[in-house]
C-alpha cells in the first residue's frame, strides 16, 4: 500500500457512504441532463443513436467510478486528482489538475448550473423576468439571480459541514424522488413511435461528427461520478465506503439519465427539441400541458440547488488539500470551528461570479467536457502506475477487467479529446492555455518544506 495521507486521521472521516453515495448523486444530476439532448437533436440525425451515446457515456463514467474508486480507496485523502497525480506522477501535474479544478473543474460548472438554475426558474414565472422586471434586461436578471444562488449555498458550507451534509442529502433525494416519478409519469403519456419508427440508419449518425461532439456534453453531463473520491478524506472506511459511493451513485444516475431520455424523445417531436436549452420543460409542457409543466419545472429548478451545492463542497476540499501542501497557499487550509474551508469557499464562489457573468452556457460546457477529460484520462492511467509500484495493495479494492476497463476509458476519453480539438479549436486553445497557467504557477511557486510534503 502506498504510504499513509497526510489527512487520513480517522477522527476527521465524519461522512457516511450513504453521504458520500447522494454526494455522486448531486454533483451528476443538473446542468448537462437538463439542457444536452437539445443540442443532440439538433447535430445528431437518430433519436436512438442519442440513446446509445447517452449510454456510451454511462459505461464511460461507470469505468472511470471504478478506477477512481481503486485509486481513491489506496489513497484516500481529500483532493481527487490533484492527491493522485502528486502521488503516482509527480506534484507538477497534481498541482496543475488542482487549478484545472478550480477554474474549469468546479467553478466553471458552478456558473453553468447556476445560469440554468436561473433559466429554468424564468419558465415557471408567469411573464418571465420582463414581466416581473422590465427596467432589467433578462441577461442582467438571469445573471443576478445565479450570483445570489452561488452566495447563498457558498454561505451555507462555510458555517457547518454536517449542515452543510445534510443540506445535500435532503435536496438530492428529494431530486431522485422527483426524477423517478418524472420517468414514469412521462413513460405513460409519451409517444414510443417517435424513437422506434425513427428508421433512419443509425450507423451514419454514430460516424457523424454531431455526434462525437455530442458526446462532449454528454461527457459534461456525467460530470461528477468522481465526486466522492474529492472528499476521500473525511469518509469513514473509506476502502469499503469509496467504491460502493462512486459505482452505487453513477449505475443510479445513468439509470435516471437514460430513463428521462426516454422521456424527452417520446414528448413532442424532434424538431420542437432541436437547440433547445430547456430541454426538460419543453419535454415537460409536451406532455402535461403548461399549467402542470410549471410546477414540475420549479422541482426541477429546486433539484439544480443540490448539484450547485455539492459541487461548492467538492471543490473546496482540493484547493485545501493545496493549501496544506504549499507553503505560499496555506491560506486555501484554513478552517473556522466546524465550518468548511472559508477562504477556499470564497475564493471559489467569486471564481464562478465572475464565470456568471462573462460566460456562455454551451461554451462553459463544452470547455469543461474537454479540459477535465484530460485529467480524468490521466488519473485513470495512475492505475497502471499503482499496481506495478504498489502490488500490495490487492488488499483494497480493484477495479474488475483490468488492463482492458481502464484501457476502454481512457480511448473513449481521447477520442472526445480529439473531437474537441477538430471541431472547436477555440474551446481547446482555451483549454490548452488553461493547463499552461497551472503549470506556470507552479513554476514560480517553492513546494513546502513542511511534513505535509513526506508522502
Amino acid at each position: 500500500m502506498p504510504p499513509a495521507s497526510p489527512n487520513s486521521d480517522p477522527t476527521q472521516r465524519t461522512l457516511g457512504v450513504v453521504t458520500a453515495t447522494l454526494l455522486v448523486v448531486a454533483s451528476m444530476i443538473g446542468t448537462g441532463i437538463f439542457t444536452t439532448t437539445g443540442y443532440m437533436v439538433r447535430d445528431v440525425p437518430s433519436l436512438p443513436a442519442i440513446l446509445f451515446a447517452w449510454v456510451l457515456g454511462g459505461i464511460a463514467a461507470l469505468l472511470g467510478a471504478l478506477a477512481y474508486a481503486e485509486l481513491a480507496a489506496c489513497m484516500p485523502r481529500n483532493g481527487g486528482e490533484y492527491h493522485i497525480l502528486s502521488r503516482l506522477f509527480h506534484p507538477a501535474i497534481g498541482f496543475t489538475s488542482a487549478w484545472v479544478s478550480l477554474i474549469v473543474g468546479f467553478c466553471a460548472p458552478i456558473a453553468a448550473t447556476a445560469l440554468a438554475f436561473a433559466k429554468y426558474l424564468e419558465t415557471v414565472i408567469p411573464g418571465g423576468y420582463s414581466k416581473t422586471a422590465p427596467f432589467l434586461s433578462n441577461e442582467w436578471v438571469n445573471n443576478g439571480i445565479a450570483i445570489i444562488l452561488v452566495l447563498v449555498l457558498t454561505f451555507i458550507h462555510l458555517l457547518h459541514v454536517a449542515h452543510g451534509s445534510r443540506f445535500q442529502n435532503l435536496f438530492t433525494i428529494f431530486k431522485v424522488v422527483l426524477l423517478s416519478v418524472l420517468i414514469i409519469a412521462g413513460l405513460s403519456q409519451g409517444d414510443l413511435s417517435r424513437i422506434t419508427d425513427d428508421v433512419r440508419p443509425i450507423t451514419a449518425a454514430i460516424l457523424n461528427p454531431g455526434f462525437a461532439f455530442g458526446l462532449i456534453f454528454i461527457s459534461y453531463a456525467y460530470t461528477g461520478w468522481n465526486a466522492a473520491a474529492y472528499m476521500a478524506g473525511e469518509i469513514r472506511e473509506p476502502r469499503r465506503n469509496l467504491p460502493i459511493a462512486l459505482c452505487l451513485g453513477t449505475l443510479i444516475v445513468t439509470a435516471l439519465f437514460l430513463g428521462l431520455n426516454v422521456v424527452y424523445l417520446t414528448a413532442v417531436p424532434r424538431a420542437d427539441l432541436a437547440g433547445v436549452e430547456t430541454v426538460a420543460n419543453t419535454a415537460i409542457i409536451g406532455l402535461f400541458g403548461a399549467a402542470a409543466a410549471r410546477w414540475m419545472t420549479l422541482l426541477i429548478v429546486l433539484g439544480l440547488v443540490s448539484m450547485a451545492g455539492a459541487l461548492i463542497m467538492t471543490g473546496s476540499r482540493v484547493y485545501e488539500t493545496v493549501g496544506q501542501d504549499f507553503r505560499q497557499l496555506r491560506w486555501f487550509a484554513l478552517r473556522r470551528g466546524r465550518g468548511g474551508p472559508h477562504v477556499a469557499l470564497i475564493v471559489q464562489a467569486a471564481v464562478a461570479v465572475v464565470m456568471i457573468v462573462v460566460g456562455n452556457l454551451q461554451i462553459l460546457m463544452a470547455y469543461v467536457g474537454f479540459t477535465l477529460s484530460l485529467f480524468s484520462a490521466l488519473a485513470v492511467c495512475g492505475v497502471f502506475v499503482l499496481r506495478r509500484r504498489y502490488p500490495q495493495s490487492a488488499d483494497a479494492f480493484r477495479m474488475p477487467g483490468y488492463p482492458l476497463t481502464p484501457l476502454l476509458f481512457i480511448l473513449f476519453t481521447l477520442w472526445i479529446v480529439g473531437m474537441v480539438i477538430y471541431r472547436e479549436p477555440n474551446v481547446a486553445i482555451a483549454g490548452l492555455g488553461t493547463l499552461a497557467a497551472g503549470g506556470a504557477l507552479y513554476v514560480v511557486l517553492d513546494r513546502s518544506p513542511s511534513h505535509n510534503d513526506a508522502e
